[in-house]
């Protein structure tokens, strides 16, 4: 059947600022995107029901009869059960919320007619930025039990120490460790197609290393992380989700955080994840306008796309960066940095889009890719 990911004004609201350029689907939380997951589940291609302005880029694929999954939900083995039963003006419901529903138009506005089926069991769910750190382990255990069923991992250097079952280390082809201390104790270590890890670097699992990334020189990593594809990371990385082709490539440290696309966070960049009180973190929602509290101790910084930092840079703990800003300077810069800020501590001012787009015009090439007028387009959105 045909499969359409969707997403609800509020959802995608309360995802900001990692969803102004993707839709709610394209997050990576695991090994894998929302959207990757559910097509190695359904065993099909899924297309986008999302804000208006990122279509372009994500476009809806419609046909006769389709079936639309809420793209906050991550698949299980119940779930995936209980959506494939459904039928025609069926929609299946969790507190009030709906995950699933077959339907021949993608007017999503009458599904207050639909048969309602209660679906009871948990959910592996993403409705809040933080989300993603916090249920990062348990969702690299469902990628990583798909990816690696009744496969064989290629072989382990002798030189890596593993301490724990070496059953759960897994390369791909490609993948190099040298010279390395890998714990499974903790939970699995993934390296995907190309991926590096170089000497001296010590890694706790659950851990994932996207398709060629690197853990550069004595990197020290602790579970449950993920680094997606095409990054570069060296220091020290706690609980922290890298959505991929970024950069942090040097000491500092980075914990319980979200990083999304084509960010660089310069030498000695840290952030604190944790008050000197113990109190519970806050941070800036878009979708309330406010500052909400998180219900954690730990929540270090969220960051969206294209945003960089220069050396010495240090966050706060809840800190918020918006797409394509540019801090520096010394000092603790405010915990809400809106998108297109260009300064630091001591003030800020718009980073003029037409310098961000030159700025990405050579990031892009330096990976053999083209800075389309689509992605401009989406940035001038964001900027609107």
């Amino acid at each position: 059947m045909n499969t359409i990911l969707f997403d609800t004004e509020a959802n995608w609201k309360n995802l900001l600022p990692l969803t102004f350029t993707r839709p709610i689907c394209e997050i990576r939380i695991g090994a894998l995107t929302i959207k990757q997951k559910w097509e190695k589940w359904l065993k099909t291609n899924c297309s986008y029901f999302t804000e208006g302005y990122l279509q372009k880029k994500y476009p809806l694929v419609a046909a006769n009869e389709n079936l639309f999954i809420n793209s906050t939900v991550c698949p299980t083995d119940k779930l995936v059960e209980a959506i494939l039963k459904l039928k025609l003006n069926q929609t299946l419901v969790n507190n009030s919320e709906h995950i699933a529903f077959v339907c021949t138009s993608v007017d999503i506005d009458k599904l207050d007619t639909f048969e309602k089926i209660e679906f009871n069991s948990q959910l592996l769910i993403i409705k809040n930025v933080w989300d993603i750190f916090q249920k990062n382990g348990e969702a690299m255990q469902l990628d990583l039990e798909i990816l690696c069923v009744n496969r064989k991992s290629q072989p382990l250097s002798n030189s890596v120490t593993v301490i724990g079952d070496k059953n759960l280390v897994f390369l791909e082809e490609g993948a190099k460790a040298e010279a390395c201390i890998l714990n499974t104790t903790t939970g699995p270590i993934y390296l995907d197609k190309g991926s590096e890890i170089m000497e001296g670097s010590v890694v706790r699992g659950p851990f994932v290393l996207g398709e060629h990334s690197t853990l550069k020189l004595s990197t020290k990593i602790y579970g449950a992380t993920t680094i997606g594809p095409h990054c570069k990371v060296g220091g020290e990385v706690n609980n922290s989700v890298i959505f991929g082709y970024s950069n942090k490539a040097h000491d500092g440290f980075l914990g319980n955080s979200v990083i999304a696309e084509w960010c660089n966070l310069g030498a000695d960049t840290n952030n604190s994840n944790l008050k000197n009180n113990y109190s519970n973190v806050k941070l800036y929602n878009y979708f309330n306008k406010k500052q909400i509290d998180t219900g954690l101790q730990f929540c270090g910084l969220i960051m969206g796309d294209y945003s960089k930092t220069s050396i010495n840079t240090m966050f706060n703990t809840g800190t918020v960066v918006g797409v394509g800003a540019n801090i520096f300077g010394g000092g603790f810069p405010p915990t809400l940095i809106p998108s297109f800020s260009w300064g630091g501590a001591g003030g800020f001012e718009d980073y003029e889009l037409n310098k961000l787009f030159e700025t990405c015009e050579r990031v892009y090439e330096r990976r053999a890719l083209k800075f389309s007028d689509v992605d401009r387009d989406i940035l001038n959105n964001v900027k609107a």
